[in-house]
């Protein structure tokens, strides 16, 4: 046993695989309703803190966020973090998203930059932790590395996360290290890529003023020194004993949030075989490793949650037919507002493939004359110089306003803060270019750069509106597209058949057009199998993605922002559905509004309908 504190954060998991952060809110009235020792308090309605989440319930006995008027089902967890992270302390990490409203970083990302932030650094490469991003303090911005896009960021004060105190069990092989921690993660690619962004090194001596990449082979974390005002103080733990109470007792906190708000406490529930031998002496969460603190928090959750909750079936929700996720919303509507828990007792199953089909089922998508399409490696462009390229879509502008270009960040007046390779004379770090469609004004100088750093293909996209000049293509590796329509329907179109996309590529070598010219890629997950409904709109869309297909820009090669890895086949911005039969993980259907956004995202990668008519 460990007698420790820590920080709660509950967390859910997105389509793209990404465990995203409840709000500090909703995170106190979860950790409430565990504590409550309700015998109903199975379920929790966020819609009660926020209003926003109002068609949300969080089932604690599956561990699963249920969405009343869809029935679409998502996984839930529980984390500990360590009390003097940005979630201890009420420090709240957020970038402008293109609405211009704001969006919280990942949480793990979100206590690398605050560590960062704290030992005064110039800056955090996000690169490690599988985003091409670069953060700066100083301008409080975030900049991709690939398109040179900048986005503003902000360090926001808000009610910190919830506190709980007491013993916790040492995970199964895992030892005491010297500093009270525990140590022996696991060392598999993927825990070390998580474990990195817990590294929390002493800002001691170190100068910070540099750009910080964040190590992949740090097993441990330390506390580090923050200008951030101190975690509340807890109260002292119970001693174990033979029997745990059946509900968990209640603490009120002993001081106040950065927020100004009270901060709750609880007293972890020690398993039901209790370890009488000496405890250790208290210690925080600095030294466990991120698997075992995972472990930890599954079974306390587990522990936590009243057991025995009175449950009504909600039945069906195997995603079999469109009928049975309106049954489920409904039945969670009467449910929550009879203050009755929503546990879903018979879980719904992941259907990715389709019943099997012989070859003699498989036919021609309607209207197309053809069933596969084929890319080579890319062709080198003859012509124009980067620098006429550029000048093309410019106008010249003699007075500039007075505002930043927002690629440097420094004075349209002034010189060009770029200061990389191909650095031109002072009279061209100067001139000031106005694009000719959408209007929006930089140096000449950055969007060289910026062009010298993709494709050089010709085309330029504006880094603020996203308005394509000429014709945009991608890096997409060599490989295959089949396509063909099978007798099976999707959940949500009964009344047409399927349109199968099987992607093929292999793994090769990266061209020039790629970050790591003449080093190996991966290609995990290939085939890749996609489904469209076979409608008028859904061949439609087909037509457009063999645009972008033979434009290459279906696919890249970059890090993968689900396993961390580097140098793979990787999803460019266009959303396929993956998942046949059900939509548990937001990659399947029914979805009404998937057609449509997946038009809009072609047509954001510069791919119009215009562009389907003269598809063959």
């Amino acid at each position: 046993m460990l007698l420790a504190s820590a920080v709660v954060v509950w967390e859910w998991l997105n389509e793209h695989g990404r465990w995203r952060p409840y709000s500090a809110a909703v995170s106190h009235q979860i950790e409430a309703a565990i504590r409550s020792g309700d015998p109903r308090g199975g379920s929790v309605v966020l819609g009660q803190v926020d209003s926003r989440l109002s068609p949300y319930i969080i089932d604690l006995q599956s561990m699963h966020q249920f969405r009343q008027d869809t029935g679409t089902i998502r996984p839930v967890r529980r984390s500990f973090y360590d009390p003097s992270s940005a979630p201890g302390q009420g420090w709240q990490w957020e970038w402008e998203n293109d609405a211009g409203s704001w969006t919280p970083y990942d949480m793990e990302v979100a206590i690398a930059i605050e560590c960062a932030h704290s030992r005064q650094q110039a800056g955090l490469d996000l690169t490690p932790l599988g985003f091409c991003y670069l953060i700066d303090f100083q301008n409080m911005t975030q900049v991709n590395r690939q398109s040179q896009r900048c986005r503003r960021i902000q360090r926001r004060a808000d009610v910190a996360y919830p506190l709980v105190s007491g013993p916790l069990p040492i995970p199964k092989g895992g030892g005491l290290g010297g500093g009270g921690g525990l140590t022996g993660p696991c060392s598999c690619q993927q825990c070390m890529l998580v474990l990195s962004v817990k590294t929390n090194t002493t800002g001691g001596g170190g100068g910070g003023a540099g750009i910080q990449t964040l190590g992949r082979r740090s097993l441990t974390m330390q506390r580090s020194k923050t200008s951030a005002p101190p975690p509340p103080s807890l109260p002292p733990p119970q001693p174990p004993s033979s029997v745990p109470p059946s509900i968990p007792p209640k603490h009120s906190a002993s001081s106040s949030s950065a927020a100004g708000e009270p901060v709750p406490t609880a007293t972890l529930r020690t398993p039901s075989t209790v370890c009488h031998a000496p405890l250790p002496q208290r210690s925080s969460l600095a030294g466990l490793s991120r698997p075992a603190l995972q472990r930890i928090a599954m079974a306390q959750s587990r522990a936590l949650i009243a057991s025995g909750v009175p449950t009504v079936p909600v039945k069906n929700l195997n995603g079999s037919s469109p009928v049975h996720p309106a049954l489920a919303g409904i039945t969670g509507i009467l449910m929550s507002a009879a203050a009755l828990p929503v546990c879903l007792t018979r879980p719904p199953k992941l259907v990715l493939h389709p019943p099997p089909v012989s070859k003699s089922d498989i036919k021609p998508v309607p209207g197309f004359g053809h069933c596969c399409r084929k890319t080579t490696k890319k062709q080198a462009r003859k012509g124009k110089t980067p620098e006429e390229v550029v000048k093309k879509y410019l106008q010249k502008v003699k007075s500039p306003p007075e505002e930043d270009c927002t690629i440097c960040m420094e004075p349209l007046g002034g010189p060009s803060g770029y200061k990389g390779p191909g650095v031109g004379p002072a009279a061209r770090a100067e001139a000031v270019g106005r694009l000719a469609q959408c209007g929006h004004q930089y140096h000449f100088q950055c969007l060289l750069a910026m062009y010298n750093n993709g494709n050089k293909d010709g085309s330029l996209q504006c880094p603020t509106c996203k308005t394509i000049y000429g014709v945009k293509t991608g890096n997409q590796p060599a490989g295959k597209m089949e396509y063909h329509v099978i007798p099976h329907s999707l959940p949500g179109h009964p009344d047409c058949k399927t349109i199968r996309i099987i992607y093929n590529i292999p793994p090769g070598i990266q061209g020039p057009e790629h970050q790591n010219p003449g080093k190996p890629f991966t290609a995990r997950g290939f085939p890749r199998h996609c489904y469209l409904p076979d409608s008028e709109k859904g061949r439609k869309v087909l037509r457009l993605l063999l645009v972008a297909w033979d434009r290459r820009l279906i696919f890249s090669v970059g890090t993968s922002s689900t396993t961390g890895e580097s140098d793979t086949v990787i999803w460019n911005e266009v959303h396929h559905k993956t998942e046949f039969g059900s939509n548990l993980t937001g990659h399947g259907f029914p979805d009404p509004g998937h057609l449509d956004n997946v038009l809009e995202e072609l047509r954001a990668q510069g791919i119009t309908e215009d562009d389907g008519l003269v598809e063959k």
